[in-house]
């Protein structure tokens, strides 16, 4: 018998676990699962996930799988579908500190998934659920990273995988992947919040199981970001916690993963948490500036695709992580991101324009002075570098409509000279220094 429960986070209704249901059906709100954490509390401690650590056995050669008893504690192992994902780097990244305004700057990218984002980390958990549910068809709504990571994961775990896409504005290396690994791709002449709309409609018709952020396995896994940053710092809590915010999936597992933490001991203080929204696509922000007691979806508009979302379905949840962390939300805009991302990109590190929110948020927040100089900061980079390659080129070309190249990095053309080519060469180095 399942030790754990899906309760509504607003009415407290319950659900059986094995229940197919995104929504309380009582009040329509988010659903939490929720675990018995105190007969698992003796293995719940700093030593049984370090000592796992580096495991070559499944499933706790995975990053998320790790911390099974965090995820999902009593699951059969046999059901678990992993490539396996997680075990990201933490980057000490100095010189983007300074530039920052801070002392400390860590980056924990998620572009090092198998996928190339975060994603992965949620949809082990998700398909995982969708086998114990025995469902044979997954679908979602994307604007590109979740398409990847649910075609990967269904193909690996022998499910049929559905995507529908809008049908403009999406990078194009994510669209291939979702197309590389199998699924059936859907182009839809509306944007991602009504694609979402749509997937759940045709899902309950068809009986398909639905794996957005909506879906609260999803975010299960995605808490595993937060205990593997906070082991990778050998269980010491940094000041804060930047994240960027499109459909809010991140933000809320984020605090869900802080909450039980503390409450179980393995953290002896709670950190705050900002979530960054592009200025386009910014309906946290705006409720934000007015406590949250209004609340008004938009018609998102960003070079930053993967946070293109102006209607967030884990907006509730979202702002419960901000009250939990005494956090805030902070917008910035798409020159911000795209020089923030040069930056990123210069250090040999990369990331997708989305994950650029985090430096480009935590210099501003600290402008402000709400970061302070001396706290230690941790910023998520939430995708690979080449998930959008056409941004990067356009940017270092200077291309990109309303955006100027802050940080060019000018790809230069040549006769096949080798006096033509000294010239350049040195030229290079006289502008490098």
């Amino acid at each position: 018998m399942s030790a754990s429960i899906l309760q509504c986070m607003d009415c407290g209704q319950q659900y059986p676990i094995d229940t197919v249901i995104y929504t309380c059906s009582h009040c329509g709100g988010l659903l939490d699962v929720c675990h018995d954490f105190d007969s698992l509390k003796d293995s719940i401690t700093h030593d049984t996930f370090d000592a796992r650590l580096g495991s070559l056995n499944a499933p706790y050669n995975s990053g998320v799988w790790r911390y099974k008893e965090l995820i999902y504690p009593h699951v059969d192992e046999t059901h678990i579908v992993s490539r396996p994902e997680g075990n990201t780097n933490l980057y000490h990244v100095p010189r983007l500190a300074q530039w920052a305004g801070i002392e400390t700057l860590f980056l924990k990218h998620e572009g090092e998934n198998p996928t190339g984002s975060f994603k992965d980390r949620g949809m082990t958990g998700g398909v995982t659920q969708a086998r114990v549910l025995g469902m044979q068809r997954i679908a979602c709504a994307s604007t590109g990273n979740t398409s990847a990571s649910l075609a990967s994961y269904a193909a690996h775990g022998g499910l049929e995988s559905i995507v529908f896409f809008q049908n403009k504005q999406i990078a194009f290396g994510k669209l291939a992947q979702a197309i590389a690994y199998g699924a059936t791709c859907v182009q839809i002449n509306a944007d991602f919040d009504r694609n979402l709309e749509l997937v759940r409609e045709v899902a309950d018709k068809l009986g398909i199981y639905v794996l957005n952020s909506i879906n609260p396995f999803r975010l299960e896994g995605q808490k595993s970001i937060i205990f593997e940053i906070l082991q990778q710092l050998r269980w010491q809590t940094p000041d804060w916690i930047v994240c960027p915010g499109g459909n809010l999936g991140n933000s809320s597992a984020f605090g869900k993963a802080l909450q039980e933490a503390y409450t179980l001991g393995l953290i002896d203080r709670m950190p705050h948490l900002a979530i960054i929204q592009a200025e386009g696509a910014n309906p946290l922000y705006q409720s934000f500036r007015h406590d949250f007691d209004e609340y008004a979806p938009m018609h998102a508009e960003t070079i930053a695709t993967a946070i293109k979302i102006g209607n967030p379905v884990n907006y509730p949840k979202a702002v419960r992580t901000i009250k939990w962390t005494d956090g805030v939300v902070e917008q910035v805009s798409d020159q911000e991101i795209m020089d923030a991302k040069a930056l990123i990109d210069a250090q040999g590190i990369g990331c997708e324009p989305a994950s650029a929110c985090s430096l480009a948020g935590t210099r501003k927040l600290c402008e402000q002075g709400i970061i302070q100089a001396n706290d230690t900061v941790v910023g998520i980079l939430t995708g690979h570098v080449l998930k959008d390659p056409d941004a990067t080129i356009n940017y270092h070309s200077n291309s990109l409509p309303d955006i100027t190249a802050t940080y060019p990095n000018k790809l230069h053309q040549a006769e096949p000279s080798v006096e033509e080519i000294s010239r350049i060469l040195l030229n290079a180095t006289e502008i490098a220094r």
